[in-house]
């Protein structure tokens, strides 16, 4: 944010070349993850020793990001698929990324790869999740992501809605943008099905689940524009230890649309296809027999998990706060 466009865009555009050349970098930042360019010579030396297969698709990834996220340093997340556009750059790629290199080190089978829209969506959920939590965040920093398509039937400005006046609106508008994401779960779901790696299943499962609870507490909730919505860290170790596989994920997401759906208000505008997509849910939730308990662990895996989850706790820190901002841009 304290980079001038005239300098920012041609180094978005460019980006993905600087991994290839050992001594660039850049000392002009003064956001507070400066260092990641100011010490980049160290991350593309790690980079210039992968195999070629990686490189690719890093220097793909990196090449169609930056090409997305200075498309929107000069234009305004208008539709729901400016929405999806901007989260699909920011976030979907990485999920596509990621899948392709889980697949190029067979660790996961081909389709993992190859099934982008799967992919894009396990991006897109986080982000969205993201975008929603931290309204009242991005307003005091002058950013704004929320799709004038929805808060425009609310109110006047996207500011408005943190008017106390407004919350009854206001809170109708989350509502509704909670309800968007929540149909990219069926998504999540069947991306996560097709797993076969224990460490890429906890991988990718923990933030989905993570998004999940946070999307469950910012439902209906008057907070998101008067403070943070955040889920407790031990609530988020406990979720840590429990989404190692298929049958828990199902079980923590079945939980948390539940919560959603005792809190729908029936007045609410939105609340016909919030019940329809928590019913979707639920119903995929249970497809595969019945949930099991989440905390059936035997006493070994009882300790490694409590081993993880303190070994964790460090990263986990670091990853709220990194959340905080949504695109570095």
């Amino acid at each position: 944010m304290t980079i001038s466009l005239e300098t920012k865009i041609p180094m978005l555009h460019n980006f993905h070349t600087y991994l290839y050349r050992a001594d660039w970098r850049f000392t002009e930042s003064k956001e507070k993850d400066r260092q990641v360019l100011e010490d980049f010579p160290t991350i593309s030396l790690e980079f210039r020793n992968l195999a070629e297969v990686y490189q690719k698709v890093i220097a793909d990834i990196c090449h169609k990001m930056g090409v997305g996220m200075a498309e929107f340093l000069e234009k305004k997340v208008e539709s729901l698929l400016d929405w999806d556009k901007y989260c699909h750059y920011v976030a979907g790629l990485v999920g596509i990324g990621l899948s392709r290199l889980f697949s190029a080190s067979e660790l996961e089978d081909a389709i993992v790869g190859e099934d982008t829209r799967l992919s894009n969506s396990m991006g897109l959920f986080l982000q969205k999740t993201n975008i929603i939590r931290d309204y009242l965040e991005d307003q005091l920093d002058g950013r704004e992501f929320w799709p004038r398509e929805v808060w425009s039937k609310y109110g006047k400005k996207l500011s408005d809605l943190a008017k106390p006046e407004n919350i009854v609106p206001a809170v109708q508008c989350l509502n509704e943008l909670v309800t968007n994401a929540l149909q990219h779960v069926p998504d999540v779901l069947l991306y996560l099905s097709r797993l076969r790696n224990q460490s890429v299943f906890n991988f990718c499962a923990i933030p989905q689940v993570m998004a999940i609870s946070t999307l469950a507490a910012c439902y209906n909730n008057q907070q998101v524009f008067k403070g943070v919505v955040k889920i407790r860290k031990g609530q988020a170790v406990t979720l840590m230890m429990d989404a190692t596989n298929m049958q828990s994920v199902r079980a923590i997401m079945y939980q948390y649309v539940n919560e959603i759906y005792q809190k729908i208000p029936l007045t609410d505008p939105s609340s016909g296809r919030t019940q329809n997509i928590v019913s979707t849910v639920q119903k995929l939730s249970l497809s595969s027999g019945p949930l099991v308990s989440r905390h059936s662990f035997s006493p070994i895996y009882l300790s490694c998990a409590m081993l993880l989850a303190a070994l964790s706790w460090q990263y986990l820190s670091t990853v709220q706060a990194s959340e905080e901002v949504h695109t570095g841009q």
